[in-house]
């Protein structure tokens, strides 16, 4: 058993996790995964991180190039996040002949060509599993255990903070803006909380998996995002009272040769397993023509689990150095399957309409969805305050590109004082 050398930059929240992970379980790694793991440089601009985590000073540095340019360190972790200085860090470290450990799921999202091919160049790993689902183990199984299947969905709740606004929501009545005020006073919100709200961080994790799923390249910029600002505890209850529940889902499919890849708020049935993960839990739905359906579950974030995570990878790692096998599974992204444009969706939809309380408006409404191929499964009409009334249709599915010419009609009507919340419904 050889000692395997590691250095991490970056000491935030993740990286503090994995400090304290190495400090508890070091020599247990030693005595079940056969490999010395020392965890000997770290580097973060902050060297108030170091001394609250009680490193000594003659490990510590503030410039990433130490570590990099290291000869005794053979794997990186970088933990820095986004796709600036670490974009440099991962490639350069790659470059230098030393496998890295990354959570950035930003930076692979958009530059994960990039990465891969580097990591093969040099023939060195680069693992991330904590880029996606935190402490949820899906990246690996993607590539090990479920490789003997086509893959034809990956889907799931990959985002914590909405989904403990929409659990908040549904369970006590909270708006959107309370509920966003609560995450962020309890620390599940930035604050600046947009790359969660708008779908964002949801985006560069689904074209992650779908990347692996569907062994073609998807980058965050091909997935069209929509986040949860528009919904309301109307939208919520409306859809309790048809048997669903509302999820921010990240999608993929595979459809016709083709990949349907998207992030927005969905109506579930609430009798599927994943309309019962509430709070910052992540749940990720694989189906598979061989496996069938699978479903991963646990905690989508936080220090010790994102952590867990890395330290999973580095252990990897190490046993790949140990054995003189590294390099074995890069990049697979091999095909060329066409991401499809939301347009050519064909799906059911929820829409909630502000009307005038007049004769005739529903019939008006409901004539321009026929018009235009779309055909109403279900309606409720409630009286409103002021002389209005609401309209919350469910439709049979139907193409995107009908509905939204559908709702552009409509929303011409003097009669239909707003066009709110449209949801899409997934069947599973």
């Amino acid at each position: 058993m050889r000692k395997v050398k590691v250095g991490l930059i970056g000491l935030g929240t993740v990286g503090s996790g994995v400090v304290e992970i190495f400090a508890r379980h070091r020599e247990e790694f030693r005595r079940h995964a056969g490999v010395d793991v020392e965890l000997t440089r770290f580097c973060d601009r902050d060297t108030a991180r170091a001394s609250a985590l009680g490193l000594a000073d003659s490990t510590f540095t503030d410039d990433y190039t130490t570590i990099v340019n290291d000869p005794e360190i053979e794997v990186v972790i970088e933990l820095i996040g986004g796709t600036g200085i670490a974009r440099t860090v991962v490639l350069e470290s790659l470059r230098a002949g030393k496998s890295v450990v990354t959570a950035n799921k930003a930076l692979l999202a958009s530059f994960g060509e990039e990465v891969m091919e580097t990591a093969h160049e040099k023939g060195v790993d680069i693992l991330f599993e904590a880029a996606v689902g935190g402490g949820i183990p899906i990246i690996s199984p993607l590539k090990h255990v479920l490789v003997a299947n086509e893959i034809t969905k990956v889907m799931g709740i990959v985002n914590g903070t909405t989904n403990y606004m929409l659990t908040r929501m549904a369970e006590d009545g909270l708006d959107y803006a309370t509920a966003l005020s609560e995450a962020q006073a309890k620390g599940f919100a930035e604050a600046d909380p947009t790359a969660d709200v708008d779908g964002l961080d949801a985006a560069a994790k689904i074209s992650i998996l779908a990347s692996i799923a569907f062994n073609s390249r998807v980058v965050m910029s091909q997935v069209p995002a929509e986040g949860i600002r528009s919904i309301t505890p109307a939208d919520i209850e409306y859809a309790d009272q048809m048997g669903y529940t509302v999820k921010l889902l990240a999608i993929a499919r595979r459809v016709d040769g083709c990949i349907d890849i998207r992030v927005h708020p969905t109506l579930i049935r609430s009798s599927h397993p994943l309309a019962s993960v509430g709070g910052v839990y992540n749940a990720i739905y694989v189906v598979g023509d061989s496996v069938g359906e699978t479903m991963f579950f646990g905690e989508g974030a936080g220090s010790l689990p994102a952590a867990s995570a890395v330290v999973g990878d580095v252990i990897e790692a190490a046993r790949h150095l140990q054995s003189g096998c590294l390099g074995l599974i890069g990049c697979t992204c091999t095909d060329s399957l066409r991401v499809r444009d939301i347009g050519e969706l064909e799906t059911a939809f929820y829409i909630r309409l502000r009307v005038a309380d007049e004769p005739g408006v529903l019939a008006a409404t409901a004539s321009v969805f026929a018009e235009h191929g779309v055909s109403l499964a279900s309606v409720i009409q409630k009286l409103a305050e002021g002389g209005e009334a609401e309209l919350v249709y469910v439709t049979h599915d139907a193409a995107e590109s009908a509905v939204q010419a559908a709702l552009a009609k409509i929303g011409a009507n003097e009669d239909v004082h707003e066009v709110g919340t449209v949801l899409r419904v997934e069947e599973l």
